[in-house]
């Protein structure tokens, strides 16, 4: 039986990434998964068991974890998702900076690791080696499904339309520096200034400890191009119409460990601007997206102004989203379950 940690997700009020990963696994581990909340399942757990986590914790939010990893019955394995409060302390939450050192530690005691991309796995195993780790468990890379709600994937030639017909761009992520959406408005709103008529939807939470001069930027924004707006919490029904709507979705992201965002995107036959990071290119050099140079402000305004304009770049772009091969969260279930018996 895997054990698979649900300690956050149960309480969240909201759909982060990481929620979304232990929601979708529980959903296609089935009857192979058990939910269980720290610190009920060390009296549930046999020799033959998995313990299975994707959530983030510490040594304090969990007194006696590490005993447990140390003395519980069963094998332990958990989803490694990024090393970005390490890399970029100045733009993640200080709590997370303060803990991740600790809960990276903490996985070198478990059974095994998956990382949740290539340049993940290589940021975990250089850490442990950079603290001179003796014993460290085996990490393989997990793919990371793009059927992010169910939903069938499209593969049919598609037209987005908006109402009045202007093109749409949609950018998913939350409001905080490392997402980069103050870049991505910068070239909107040089766009915007040259005549440029076209819509910018910006979907995500706003980060309490750093997004409100997004939301500030953005209300500015708006007052001088009615182009622009802010969804912050939208259903999957809602989410589904807007990007049945775009023409393309837009990540400027500077730091990522996967980047969810543009594997949906890709799902759902709709091409991707993203920023041209190691990580990214991973699925990026799949086809259906256009990697730009991050933090390029220039390159990033062409890169959108021939999405917006281009109707040959759009349409292979489209063509080759909707054809090319994408994992799901099927696959990485089963990936899973192979693995963990």
């Amino acid at each position: 039986m895997i054990f698979l940690d649900v300690t956050k997700t149960g309480k969240s009020a909201h759909r982060s990434g990481l929620m979304r990963v232990t929601g979708r696994l529980m959903t296609e581990l089935g009857a192979a998964a058990t939910p269980v909340r720290w610190p009920e399942w060390d009296r549930r757990m046999g020799a033959g068991d998995w313990f299975l986590t994707a959530e983030l914790f510490s040594e304090a939010e969990r007194p006696g974890l590490g005993e447990f990893l140390r003395a519980a019955a069963g094998r332990k394995s958990a989803i490694f998702p990024d090393a970005i409060p390490l890399k970029h302390p100045h733009i993640t939450w200080p709590h997370s900076v303060a803990r991740h050192p600790g809960y990276m530690k903490l996985l070198a005691s478990f059974d095994h690791v998956w990382g949740i991309s290539a340049t993940v796995r290589d940021d975990l195993v250089g850490f442990w080696r950079w603290q001179g780790l003796d014993r460290v468990p085996p990490v393989d890379v997990l793919m990371l499904g793009s059927d992010f709600d169910g939903s069938p994937r499209v593969t049919a030639e598609r037209v987005p339309r908006r109402p009045g017909g202007r093109p749409s761009l949609l950018c998913v992520g939350i409001l905080e520096p490392r997402k980069n959406q103050a870049l991505l408005l910068d070239a909107c709103e040089d766009l915007w200034g040259e005549g440029l008529d076209f819509e910018l939807h910006v979907v995500g939470r706003v980060n309490p400890h750093f997004g409100a001069p997004m939301v500030a930027r953005i209300r500015a924004l708006r007052r001088r191009f009615k182009g622009i707006s802010h969804h912050e919490g939208v259903g999957d029904a809602e989410l589904a119409r807007l990007y049945a709507e775009a023409r393309a979705t837009v990540f400027p992201t500077i730091a990522e460990g996967c980047g969810l965002p543009l594997l949906e995107s890709l799902w759902r036959g709709v091409p991707c601007v993203c920023s041209d990071l190691p990580v990214l290119r991973e699925n990026a050099g799949g086809g259906g997206c256009l990697p730009v140079a991050v933090n390029d402000r220039a390159a990033w305004r062409t890169a959108l102004r021939q999405m917006l304009t281009d109707d040959a770049l759009w349409t292979g772009l489209a063509t080759e989203a909707r054809l090319r091969a994408l994992p799901t969260w099927a696959e990485t279930a089963a990936t899973l379950r192979a693995r963990l018996r």
